[in-house]
This record gives structure tokens, C-alpha cells and sequence, in this order.
């Protein structure tokens, strides 16, 4: 995604940004506080269920945070019973879940039975989840930064469907942040894109409180935060001060007040949240010039003990006036970030306690707490009265924020095969972009799904033929200044109409955008295939963000290429080792390492089928440079067996080479088939016959080994492993891969066969292509004594 200057707009109207809805009726203030002070209620009681009252077989603490849940619930108060609309999206902190279920519990969405199920099996779960709640919630959170920046990249991907399929809305996406979340790096770069200026859309509330897991934060450094964000052309608008605190701003000697809170160390404040009314007298004064401690003990000093106690807690986080008017003020035509400074623990016994991050109340405390709540202990589940005014407040938002469903799209045809010859010399890399040519003409309603992602590596990765065609995705047409330079062979033609996204060096950027970009069908009932592309050796720095999108529903497909040692001249520092084992891995993911280039095109399109669909997966396709003759894939011309092999292809591999009398089995993968064929071919002239198995996915074929223990799955797997690796051929094997050796390994065990493991289990250096296979003893020749030794054991 490029940003461009808006003077240079021109073409095809882009699509309007979205629009935030009237805000609705104003809600009085003292009103929503007691629905705040219910939902604080609410909040903790679920917790409290789960560590005091509910049976612990385990005697393992079961957890949650009470304190966070606190410091924020002011917060999502005034936002979800003033300012949210059904078109909104909201990503909640991780340690807030139990607020937000005490919300969709006050609104009628979720029912009583699950408040007592917090971290039960099959009940509310850890962290808002989009796929395991009773109420999924908009995001699922619980990876740090990941959660904070999906509604940027849920942004987009409503503004891809707008303008690429159909409207289907607007809304503003809000991220709950707390602020220890900020050190997450990924945020920044999240922030930064230079894109992401032009979504007014997103709205982040982070909830400063100052305090991490162990301390309180030295130096939070808010002023630095804010100028962060504002350097990237966010709207930055911090909520410091409540309005009593802003009062005693106006009076004698309230100059000194505002200027002692805001020198103060964090630490200095968070003790004072701990004293008494006298040590508060004593303390707060300071030791700064004497003209602004006298001035200050004047002023503290015509204060009665309530009043001061409640000054020194009056943060705007908890402000809920002056949280109203900050949502106010929100400028829709940039992203905003709303800084509230807030409590932990506000409004509970363990309020600034520096250690109250993962600390539970008492029970002696759940008590007090209930009397100053109004609340029964005994039945702490209680909503508000119908024919009360709370009630009326809350069943007016229930209903403002009633969603309409959305029908799903019409699914299109999707291709098995798309009868292409593959000829000469070519590299499983190349065939990505022929193959993504070839869908675009034979199945263009299909294509036309499909949106590539890529950080800067569309020309390198050999997406420019596809990127030509279907142009870069933007917010708004832009020009392209090199149309007509004849030189130029990569055309960067940005409009809404674009199917390529391509982001900076920045992975987990792009896998945050390929999940939310393969949620669109839960969301909005418009299913889109994506596909990102990135060098190899950086999908394990992508993979926890990817795995997290997928855990939340997303379902894409993450190609990495260039692969392993053949990328030879790279050296170490570009060269694959442990990606192989990925499929096997990951829960839920289809892997496929394929050799030639119709393995790629099958591979592809059955990625693509399992993309946009209820129960659907994503899938990861690990590709390579190294040319290979494509007439060694000896594909069958017979249209029968053309289709048996691409269902074993799809299925996990396939036998290749077949010998009269085998003596040994060779196993190869990916760019070594060429390797695995001539030591084949040398061992069967020296009368070693050798069978010669591709092996597509090592995840598929590790599935199928697993169903042979379950028989309602035996049908469904474990007919591919009787295919290619039937009883009756059962020979010693010798596996070979351009990764690590244990990925193919477990395929010794099908059989119960001897076994010897080739692969890469050392950092690799620069060299060509057969002195780095040499090295790494990957080559024909240790492929056939290997196979010798093998058989003669």
C-alpha cells in the first residue's frame, strides 16, 4: 500500500471514506456511571467466580485481572452506551475480556449461564475470541500488538470489498489499548504505514495506566508517545484530567497542582494512590520552590478528606464527561488516538498497588466491595430493571447496536486444473505467476477474488506479470509517472480497483492484513482468496502474527520464496532451514513444498478452494528459484490418470519412479527432486532398483499417518499413504529435503522401514547450487551412498 499526494488524485472516483453515524441521544453522565459501576461490578464478580467460588480440581491458579479490567471499564462504558454505532468494530485489550462479556451481558446478548464459565473448559474464554466466545467479538485478541493493530488492517479490508465487490458499509475500528502494548514494535509499524494516514476510520483509546506485569513504568513517557503519532499523522488527543481536578486548576494555587502532577515520577503518583488523606497533606506538596508548596498546601488545605482523595484519583480515563467530550471531538478524516490516563484497579480495593496486575480480591474484599456496589454477593448476576432508567439506556443501546446479517456471495467456480502444458525449464517461483495469468483468464470470477499481498517483493518473487494486469490497490486513483516510459517493465497503476497490496519490509504487517483480509466472508458475507508473498527465510518471523490471524478465523495463503540452500550465491543469512516443518506444525494449515510446475498449479488452486468458507483452512506453499526440467514430472497425458495424480498431489506426493525389483526407496521434496532422479537413475544402472516418491506436503502425508488410529478419518487420509507407500514395497528409505532433516523423517515409520535422513541442519554459506548440496550432503552422490548403505542394512 503507497501512499500519494492528494493533489495528484485523478480518474475514477474513489469510493468516500467512511462516515461515522449521528451520535445518539446524550445519556446522562451520573446515569452511565452506575451503569459503569455495574459493569466494574459484573467484571470482577466473573473473575472472582472463577478463583473463589468454582470447585479448582486442578489447584492451579485460574487467573484473570481484575485491575485491568478496572482501569479500562470507564472506558468502554461511555464508549458502547453513547458513542458506538452497529457499524463499528472494536478490538478490546486481552486482559479486558471479562468487561467486555459483562457488557454483551447487560445488553442481552450473552446469557447468565456462561458468567460463572470464565477459562472453564468450553466456557468464556482467556482473551476475546472471534471463534471460541458464545459472543464472538469483532477481533480476537490476546498476542500482544496483534490485536491493537488488526482494525487497521479490518480497515482496509472493508474498503478492498467496497470498492473491489460491493458496499457493505462503514463504521469507525476502534483498538482498546493498554499501554504497555505500545513496546510492541509491530505497532509502529502498524502506525507508520505511510497508508494508514489516509483511514479515518481507526480510532485507538489507549488506557494509560502506567503500570506493566511486575512495576510501575518508570518513565511512560507519554509526551513522546503522543508526538509518535502525531508524527504519523495521527489525531492525538489526550484525556488527562477529569473535571474536578480541571476545577481545582482555576483556583488559588491549582497552577502548582496541575505542575507537581505532571513533574512527578509515575512511582511518585502511584504511592500517593496508596495514602491517607494526611499522608496526602504531607506528600503532595513536594519539595519543589517553596512559593509553589505553599501555594499548593493552600489550596489542599481548604479541601475536606473526600474530596481530596477523589482529587488525586480524578483521571480523565474515569472522566466519563470528559471522555464524552473527547469521543467528540474525533476527527474522521485521519486516524485518532484518544490517550486516557487511567487507574489500575480504580474503584477496587487493590486501586494503584503496584503489583495488582494479576492480583485477585479477597473475599473479605469481594464483600466491601458488593456493599459499596449495591450488590448481593450471593447473587451477583443482576441486571437493571426494565422500567428503570438504566435499563431504558441500556436496551436503547442494546438496540442501536443490532447488526443486520449478511447474506453470502454467490461462490464461484473454482478450477481443479487448468490444463496448461509445462515445458522446459522452470522454477516452482515462475509458475506462481503463470499459474495466478492463467486464472485470470480462465476463471476471471474467480481471479477476481484473489488479491496479493507482498513487502516490496512483487518484482522479485514474479508477481509483475499479475500486478501488471490487475493493477496496486489504493484508498484513491493516483498516476503512474512512468506509463509511458518504455523501459519500465513492472506497471505501478494504483487505484480502488487493484488487486495487489504491497506494504513495506514489514511481515507481520502483511500476515495482519492477509487474516483480516481472509475474514471478510465471516464479516461480511464476501469471501476474497489472499495471497501473500514473501521471502522464505522471514515466514518464521511472520508466523505467531499468522498463526494468531488464523486462530481468529482468517484464512489466507503465505508463499515463501525463494527457499533453502539452492538460493545458493545468498549465503546463510538467506537460506531456509526450519520452514519445511511448518505444515506439520501449525493446527489447521495446509503445507506444500511442490517440485514441478504443475504440482504448483494444483497445489494453488486447491489452496485457493479451501479460502472464504465456513470450516475452510489456510494453507502455506514454499516455493524456489532453481529451474528443473519440467518433462521430469512425467505427467500423465491420460485424463484418468491425470486427475489420479492430482489428487495425490493435493493429498501429500506421489510415486514418480517405480523399479522391477526395488531395493531402496528415495524420497525427495521440493527443488532436490532433480538430485533424487539422478541418483535413482545411477543406482538402477547399477542394478539397485530404486522407487522414487515426490513428496508434496510432509503435513498432509504426517495427517493421513495419524488417521490410520482413527477410523473415521482412515477413509478420508489414509488412502494416500496405501498409494504411495504400499506394504508391498516397503523398502529401506532415504529421505531428502532442502530443509531440515526431521521433517520427512516420520515417513520411516509408515512401514517400520531403515531409514537415512538427508537435509540441511547447519547455517549454509555462498557457493553454487552443487558445492552448497555438497556441503550439506544433499547431493546425487550422498543420495546414493546413503541409498547403499540403506539397502545393504
Amino acid at each position: 500500500m503507497h501512499s500519494h499526494p492528494s493533489s495528484q488524485t485523478h480518474g475514477a472516483a474513489a469510493p468516500a471514506a467512511p462516515t461515522h453515524a449521528a451520535a445518539p441521544a446524550a445519556v446522562d453522565p451520573a446515569l452511565l456511571e452506575e451503569i459503569h459501576r455495574r459493569v466494574l461490578w459484573l467484571s470482577t464478580s466473573i473473575i472472582h467466580h472463577a478463583n473463589r467460588v468454582r470447585p479448582n480440581l486442578s489447584g492451579l491458579k485460574v487467573g484473570g485481572h481484575q485491575a485491568s479490567c478496572a482501569s479500562i471499564a470507564s472506558i468502554m462504558t461511555a464508549l458502547w452506551f453513547t458513542t458506538l454505532t452497529r457499524d463499528d468494530r472494536v478490538s478490546v485489550k486481552p486482559h479486558a475480556g471479562p468487561v467486555w462479556h459483562a457488557i454483551t451481558y447487560l445488553l442481552g446478548e450473552l446469557d447468565e449461564e456462561h458468567l460463572t464459565t470464565l477459562r472453564q473448559y468450553g466456557g468464556l474464554q482467556s482473551y476475546p475470541s472471534r471463534t471460541k466466545d458464545p459472543v464472538p467479538a469483532d477481533y480476537s485478541t490476546g498476542s500482544v500488538g496483534i490485536g491493537a493493530t488488526a482494525p487497521i488492517w479490518g480497515a482496509v479490508a472493508r474498503r478492498y470489498v467496497d470498492s473491489v465487490l460491493r458496499p457493505v458499509g462503514s463504521g469507525r475500528q476502534y483498538s482498546l489499548v493498554g499501554d504497555a502494548e505500545l513496546d510492541e514494535g509491530a505497532i509502529w509499524e502498524a502506525v507508520i504505514d505511510p497508508e494508514v494516514k489516509h483511514l479515518g476510520e481507526i480510532v485507538w483509546i489507549v488506557d494509560l495506566n502506567r503500570q506493566s506485569l511486575d512495576r510501575v513504568v518508570p518513565d511512560i513517557a507519554a509526551g513522546r508517545i503522543e508526538a509518535m503519532f502525531d508524527a504519523a499523522g495521527w489525531q492525538v488527543l489526550p484525556v488527562k484530567f477529569g473535571a474536578l481536578l480541571e476545577e481545582l486548576f482555576t483556583r488559588p494555587g491549582g497552577p502548582a497542582l496541575r505542575s507537581r502532577i505532571l513533574s512527578m515520577p509515575n512511582p511518585e503518583y502511584q504511592r500517593l494512590l496508596r495514602c491517607t488523606p494526611q499522608e496526602l497533606r504531607d506528600r503532595l506538596p513536594g519539595d519543589g520552590p517553596e512559593d509553589d508548596a505553599g501555594a499548593l498546601r493552600g489550596l489542599i488545605a481548604a479541601l475536606d478528606d473526600d474530596t481530596l482523595t477523589a482529587a488525586i484519583r480524578n483521571l480523565g480515563g474515569h472522566d466519563i464527561p470528559t471522555l464524552l467530550d473527547a469521543f467528540a471531538r474525533i476527527d474522521d478524516t485521519r486516524p485518532t488516538v484518544i490517550i486516557a490516563y487511567t487507574i489500575k484497579g480504580y474503584g477496587l480495593p487493590s486501586s494503584g498497588h503496584p503489583q495488582n496486575h494479576s492480583a485477585l480480591i479477597s473475599q473479605e474484599e469481594y464483600e466491601e466491595f458488593a456493599v459499596q456496589s449495591g450488590q448481593d454477593p450471593a447473587t451477583p448476576w443482576t441486571r437493571f430493571a426494565p422500567d428503570s432508567a438504566e435499563g431504558r439506556a441500556v436496551a436503547a443501546a442494546a438496540q442501536r447496536l443490532t447488526r443486520p446479517g449478511f447474506s453470502p456471495a454467490p461462490e464461484p467456480e473454482l478450477l481443479q486444473d487448468l490444463g496448461r502444458p509445462h515445458r522446459g525449464t522452470s522454477s516452482s517461483q515462475a509458475a506462481l505467476g503463470r499459474v495466478l495469468m492463467d486464472l485470470s483468464r480462465q476463471s476471471p470470477d474467480t481471479a477476481r477474488r484473489v488479491v496479493t499481498v507482498s513487502p516490496d517483493v512483487s518484482s522479485t518473487t514474479n508477481l509483475g506479470g499479475w500486478v501488471n494486469k490487475v493493477g496496486a490497490w489504493s484508498a484513491s486513483q493516483a498516476p503512474n509517472w512512468f506509463a509511458d516510459d518504455k523501459e519500465t517493465i513492472l506497471h505501478w497503476n494504483e487505484s480502488p480497483q487493484g488487486q495487489h497490496m504491497e506494504l513495506g519490509i514489514a511481515e507481520t504487517n502483511l500476515v495482519g492484513l492477509l487474516g483480516e483480509l481472509g475474514a471478510t466472508w465471516s464479516r461480511w458475507g464476501e469471501p476474497l482468496y489472499p495471497i501473500g508473498v514473501m521471502y522464505d527465510p522471514f515466514v518464521n518471523r511472520a508466523l505467531e502474527p499468522w498463526t494468531f490471524g488464523m486462530y481468529a478465523g482468517g484464512q489466507s495463503i503465505l508463499v515463501g520464496t525463494p527457499s533453502g540452500v539452492t538460493l545458493a550465491p545468498e549465503g546463510g543469512a538467506h537460506q531456509s532451514i526450519t520452514t519445511p516443518s511448518t505444515g506439520i506444525e501449525v493446527p489447521g494449515l495446509l503445507a506444500y513444498e511442490p517440485a514441478f510446475a504443475q504440482d504448483v498449479e494444483w497445489t494453488l488452486l486447491h489452496a485457493i478452494s479451501h479460502l472464504g468458507r465456513p470450516g475452510g483452512m489456510s494453507s502455506y506453499l514454499r516455493l524456489s528459484t532453481r529451474g528443473i526440467d519440467q518433462d521430469r514430472a512425467a505427467v500423465p497425458t491420460d485424463p484418468a490418470a491425470r486427475m489420479r495424480r492430482r489428487d495425490q498431489v493435493v493429498a501429500g506426493g506421489y510415486l514418480l519412479q517405480a523399479a522391477e525389483d526395488p531395493a531402496v526407496t528415495l524420497v525427495g521434496m521440493g527443488a532436490m527432486m532433480p538430485e533424487v532422479l539422478d541418483a535413482a537413475d545411477r543406482l538402477n544402472e547399477q542394478g539397485v532398483g530404486a522407487d522414487v516418491v515426490c513428496v508434496t506436503s510432509p503435513g498432509q502425508l504426517f495427517r493421513a499417518l495419524q488417521s490410520v488410529r482413527r477410523p473415521e478419518q482412515r477413509a478420508q487420509h489414509a488412502w494416500i499413504l496405501d498409494q504411495v507407500f504400499p506394504t508391498s514395497r516397503a523398502r529401506p528409505m532415504v529421505t531428502v529435503l532442502d530443509g531440515h532433516p526431521h521433517s520427512l523423517s516420520f515417513l520411516a515409520t509408515i512401514n517400520r522401514v531403515e531409514h537415512v535422513a538427508l537435509g540441511v541442519s547447519a547455517f549454509g554459506q555462498s557457493g553454487d547450487v552443487p558445492d552448497v548440496h555438497r556441503h550439506h550432503g544433499i547431493d546425487a552422490d550422498s543420495i546414493v551412498r546413503s541409498a547403499l548403505d540403506a539397502a545393504r542394512r
